[in-house]
């Protein structure tokens, strides 16, 4: 296959970070794929030992084109020293520029495929073998002249976008939409290694003290309206990121960690850190928007959604990406159509044509009527539930259009404890609903025996993952009894309920817990109900809509919720939700410990010992019990037989670099 220079990325924040979830198909991403990768440290900049390296310039904030917090004490603002003096001054390291999709193919072309492709397509998945040889052969790219360049492909969303502009964006649905639509710097690849993409980025340094980053963008970008992409609407976006106005906690989430952002010109960017972090290399992931169509209007509306103009910016938006959305029905669908001035810029192609002319996401909250539409062929692909691969996927009406293919994934799902609620402020309760829930009847019937017990927020097999033998919980009504009886709540009045004494007032215990509308997820919240009243704990289980449901939770307006995480691509995006006063730390939870390691972690260069500072994180969080972990979800599948080109990574088969772009349709 010939280099190109097309592919899907993720751009931004919400991409590199944690992503949220809560239904069990597809709205979480990260998962690695069927043959466990090795996942490489990051590229480490160390000290070279016999000369001390120059002092490196410090930032400067506010200039036109540089946004930053102003040094300790400054008397006045400091201008960034001329690029010139920088140059002079620093000792640059260059970092790896990559066309992900041209490396997978070099990959993929060192992996003689298992079976051909029609063999693939006449088996069913129903063992080891038969999924590897699928993958195998249909996760194939293609070859001169096969693939048809003016193919619609129609994919499944599960809910709506909250926004369609990057910067506000926080759940996978987003992702997946934005991540084609948005213009981005940086990228990683299936096994979670950093790299600058060489759709947007002609050369990437770092000076060798780790303290500055220096971009040169490619000169053939612009933006849909037709206006040049530049280093100031990077420099731009960061402003915005950080004005503590702009309701963007998932963005600057690692993005505050940086000193500043300079435009030298139009090509030339400098990214400035107050430290050398391990994490700087993520720090600089953050999603960009057009400083020319938001410079005038972000002010008089920070939220950036509200005003009739930001309004209409979110039906039409201005798109840095391959694709611009076409039209978009709200609940419905939104399509998104191949942009030529990506591609073609000047009447010359600078980059490939995406694989795809236009891509229809049709918006089916319900699992069955989505596998209804698959099965008629009105979508193309999309994530299965345990219950349809294991008992709706396996006939003669799946495999007429369809195959499916399955691989594990480090997504994990839990019950969160709003821990400054009266219920759940004391770490017995919370240790008491783990022991007190029937996870074996999940694992077995709800879930099909398909996931595995969930023992803390790192999934075993990554690198940060503790080493201790965790025992995962299962139900012992006896210990959740004995727990709920220290922690005082116990059946005063003999009505069945207990209660206990709050500000001289009985209290019964008795909360809400807040659930996606997908079944599966009622399914589970049912069982929890279910199981606490068993020990006189009363649960209301209230189905909300996704949207109200992130909003409530980052509002903090809840007790409990049923949801799901799917982990970041480096083990400090997790502080967003961990650390004290995080924006997404929906459940106020807070221990200086754990504050502390994910500082330690994030200034510690050494692979090994960062390992040994997320490991006690995990264990000082099985501990507390801020959740009660459940199962750890493999990612399940559903393509239609046009489809070729899926490849699975450490965040599924989308969200990661080349992602959706190694996806493509054959020649009719």
């Amino acid at each position: 296959m010939p280099a190109r220079c097309f592919s899907s990325h993720p751009s931004g924040r919400f991409a590199r970070g944690l992503v949220l979830g809560f239904v069990t198909v597809s709205l979480v991403g990260c998962g690695p794929q069927t043959k466990e990768p090795e996942l490489k440290p990051e590229p480490v900049l160390t000290q070279p030992e016999p000369e001390k390296p120059p002092a490196t310039p410090q930032p400067s904030p506010s200039v036109e084109d540089s946004a930053g917090e102003p040094p300790p004490q400054a008397a006045a603002p400091f201008a960034p020293p001329p690029l010139e003096a920088l140059d002079r001054d620093t000792k640059w390291i260059d970092r790896p520029v990559r066309d992900a999709l041209a490396d997978l193919a070099s990959e993929l072309d060192q992996e003689p495929p298992l079976a051909t492709a029609a063999e693939a397509l006449a088996l069913r998945n129903d063992s080891v073998e038969n999924n590897e040889k699928i993958l195998s052969a249909l996760g194939r790219l293609p070859a001169d002249g096969e693939a048809d360049y003016a193919a619609r492909i129609d994919r499944h969303l599960a809910v709506d976008l909250n926004s369609t502009n990057p910067i506000l964006a926080s759940s996978s649905a987003e992702q997946d939409v934005l991540g084609l639509t948005g213009f981005g710097l940086f990228s990683f690849d299936r096994r979670l290694e950093p790299f600058a993409a060489a759709e947007t980025v002609e050369k990437w340094q770092t000076s060798v003290d780790g303290t500055l980053d220096k971009v040169v963008l490619r000169g053939d970008l612009v933006w849909s309206d037709g206006k040049p992409i530049t280093a100031h609407d990077v420099a731009f976006s960061y402003k915005l990121i950080m004005d503590e106005r702009v309701p963007v906690p998932a963005v600057r989430s690692g993005t505050d960690q940086l000193r500043g952002v300079h435009a030298y010109d139009d090509r030339t960017l400098v990214f400035f850190h107050k430290e050398p972090l391990a994490t700087n290399v993520w720090n600089v992931n953050f999603p960009v928007i057009p400083r020319h169509v938001y410079g005038d209007s972000w002010e008089a509306d920070t939220t950036l959604k509200d005003s009739p103009r930001h309004v209409a910016l979110e039906a039409k938006p201005v798109c840095g990406g391959a694709y611009e959305i076409a039209s978009r029905s709200r609940g419905q669908e939104i399509v998104l159509k191949a942009r030529e001035s990506w591609h073609t810029v000047g009447g010359k192609q600078v980059r490939a044509k995406p694989f795809f002319d236009e891509i229809r996401f049709r918006i089916l909250e319900d699992p069955n009527t989505a596998l209804l539409a698959l099965k008629k062929g009105e979508i193309d692909e999309m994530a299965l539930t345990p219950e349809q691969w294991t008992t709706q996927t396996t006939d003669g009406d799946f495999y007429a259009r369809n195959t499916k293919a399955t691989a594990p994934e480090w997504v994990s799902f839990h019950f969160g404890w709003n821990t400054k609620s009266p219920f759940f402020s004391d770490r017995r309760v919370r240790r008491a609903m783990g022991h007190a829930f029937d996870h074996e009847r999940m694992l077995d019937t709800i879930c099909h025996g398909l996931y595995t017990p969930c023992t803390g927020t790192f999934h075993p097999s990554a690198w940060m993952a503790t080493k201790k033998a965790i025992e995962p919980y299962r139900q012992d009504l006896d210990r959740a009894e004995a727990l709920l009886d220290e922690a005082g709540w116990i059946d005063r009045d003999n009505d069945g309920i207990r209660d206990r004494e709050i500000d001289g007032v009985s209290v019964p215990f008795e909360f809400t817990v807040l659930s996606s509308q997908q079944p599966i997820a009622l399914e589970i919240c049912t069982l929890l109900q279910q199981s606490l009243d068993r020990i006189g704990v009363r649960v209301n289980v209230k189905p909300t809509e996704f949207t109200v449901l992130q909003q409530l939770l980052l509002e903090k307006k809840f007790d409990a919720s049923f949801g799901g995480w799917g982990a970041g691509a480096d083990p400090d995006t997790s502080s967003n939700i961990w650390a004290t006063g995080e924006g997404r730390n929906f459940g106020s939870y807070s221990n200086p410990e754990v504050d502390r390691l994910f500082i330690e972690g994030r200034t510690e260069v050494d692979r090994a010992k960062r390992a040994e500072k997320y490991a006690r994180i995990q264990e000082l969080l099985w501990e507390d019990q801020p959740y009660t972990w459940l199962y750890w979800r493999n990612s399940f599948h559903g393509f239609s037989k046009d489809v070729r080109g899926y490849v699975f990574s450490p965040r599924g088969p989308f969200h990661y670099s080349p992602g959706f772009g190694s996806l493509w349709t054959p020649v009719p």
